[in-house]
């Protein structure tokens, strides 16, 4: 029955709903959050640039503790989907919280209860995906289908990020309407509270026992999974590949409003939609595509096309400018920044794999506790970078309370930001996969080796496995599993 259970596309989808949060609460953050502080509320770009990455700081601490706290406990739901069900509801609560208008208080207070709030929903995040994160491994082994049900998560990230990217479009008409905003908050928490508790309620956890690790040591161990090289370029990866996406869609509400013009009569919508629809076809054809090449073939092919996509751009960012060639490039960079997410979140299934090979220990939570972390950073540094830049062009926040338009040098560096940024970043990625030593074999080699040293392989291992170990782990072969290198105290 757990085979065929593997093999169900129920079963992929029940455990894909949930990024359907993961996908798009960040969407609907990163592309309105700034732009509600700044537009409705009128506070300064670079002020409130800074409160997701105090969000950030504030995850330095809870995520690796969630990560040791759910590797920690036992439950007869599975450690990672009974964290998954209490998060359900703290996540949609704390997601209302956070766009709650209270514009009348002093600047001071308003900006702290940003804080607070940004704070609360980071910890809501983090009880939802740090487990959700480390619970592929311990529902499938083989490379092949954990990239299959990886593929269908991606979907449904895709699939949040539309609704995210669209829903709000269509209900803020007017970006200086604090309680439009407000509407899109109820809609959403109502819907990520329902397709997290589906995939509670789909998914299964095998049973194992808890690491016996105590709470107060959790930060120091958390960082042992630096140990490994492959957890090292998957995190620049991770940043690169991501911070791409987080400038495009930190930066597309400007864009559109400021330099196109084009925010009114619901052409932000439709470019919001065709960038989003494009995510969502090159996530389906890229998930199609990986199981028969690596993955990270999705970045080393998406993102050049991509980078060509967003320079062409600059010819075409004026107001009056022809929206249809807008529209297409746009589509041509959707494609390519679904490239990322598919790649990322199939090789982050198999780093519990290298973990355990280095340390002696099972902790997909720990590693997942890392992992998301480094995603809310990339996100925290791109919000308070963007915020910043726009500071340093020249951004007015009083025109923009104002709905006047901002002086033509901010426009124009505005369309600098909205361009060379990602291309950066996306050049950065492309090195990093290319570095990146784990495919299909290197994997079968890394559990080939966990299964001998817990003595349920008797072969000995070859010249060439031994080499695949120390190259994938940047240990010796004969410096694994050693006792310094455990976190089990």
């Amino acid at each position: 029955m757990g085979k065929n259970r593997e093999n169900s596309f129920l079963a992929k989808c029940s455990y894909g709903f949930a990024d359907i949060y993961g996908g798009g609460a960040f969407v609907v953050i990163s592309t309105f959050f700034t732009v509600f502080l700044t537009k409705a509320l009128g506070m300064s770009p670079a002020l409130a640039g800074t409160i997701p990455l105090i969000g950030k700081v504030w995850d330095a601490i809870t995520d690796p503790i969630m990560g040791n706290i759910v590797d920690r406990t036992s439950s007869r739901f599975g450690a990672k989907r009974f964290y998954i069900l209490v998060g359900s509801i703290i996540s949609a609560i704390t997601f209302l919280l956070l766009w709650t208008n209270v514009g009348g208080q002093s600047a001071g207070g308003q900006y702290a209860f940003y804080v607070l709030m940004y704070m609360l929903f980071s910890t809501g995040f983090t009880i939802v995906m740090v487990p959700y994160n480390g619970l592929l491994p311990d529902m499938v082994d083989d490379y092949v289908k954990r990239g299959s049900f990886s593929g269908i998560r991606t979907v449904f990230s895709s699939l949040g990020a539309i609704i995210a990217g669209l829903v709000p479009t269509i209900i803020i008409k007017d970006n200086t309407n604090a309680s439009q905003y407000f509407l899109v908050a109820v809609i959403f928490s109502i819907i990520f509270f329902v397709v997290i508790l589906l995939t509670f309620l789909g998914t299964w956890e095998r049973e194992k026992e808890p690491v016996n690790v105590p709470l107060k040591k959790s930060l120091v161990q958390s960082f042992t999974v630096y140990k490994s090289f492959s957890f090292k370029l998957f995190i620049c990866i991770f940043l690169a590949g991501q911070g791409a996406a987080d400038f495009v869609t930190g930066l597309a509400v400007y864009y559109v409003d400021d330099v196109l013009n084009a925010y009114s009569g619901g052409r932000f919508t439709i470019m919001m939609g065709v960038l989003l629809l494009a995510q969502f076809s090159g996530t389906i054809i890229f998930s199609i595509v990986m199981p028969r090449t690596s993955k990270k073939f999705p970045i080393l092919v998406g993102f050049p096309v991509r980078i060509l996509a967003t320079i062409a751009l600059l010819f075409f960012s004026y107001e009056g400018a022809p929206f249809a060639i807008i529209l297409v490039l746009s589509f041509i960079i959707g494609l390519g920044m679904a490239a990322s997410s598919v790649s990322i979140y199939a090789i982050l299934s198999d780093m519990a794999d290298v973990d355990e090979l280095i340390t002696s220990i099972s902790r997909p939570g720990i590693v997942s506790g890392m992992a998301t972390f480094i995603r809310k950073i990339a996100t925290g540094l791109s919000s308070t970078i963007i915020g910043l830049l726009l500071m340093m062009i020249g951004y007015d926040e009083t025109l923009a309370s104002e709905k006047l338009r901002q002086a033509a040098s901010t426009q124009a560096g505005i369309t600098q930001l909205y361009v060379w940024a990602p291309i950066i970043l996306m050049v950065l990625t492309i090195i990093f996969a290319i570095i990146f030593p784990m495919n299909k074999r290197e994997f079968d080699i890394v559990k080939k080796e966990i299964a001998r040293r817990k003595g349920e392989d008797s072969s000995k291992a070859t010249d060439e496995e031994i080499k695949v170990c120390e190259k994938v782990t940047g240990f010796k072969y004969d410096e694994l599993w050693k006792k310094e290198n455990a976190v089990r105290l």
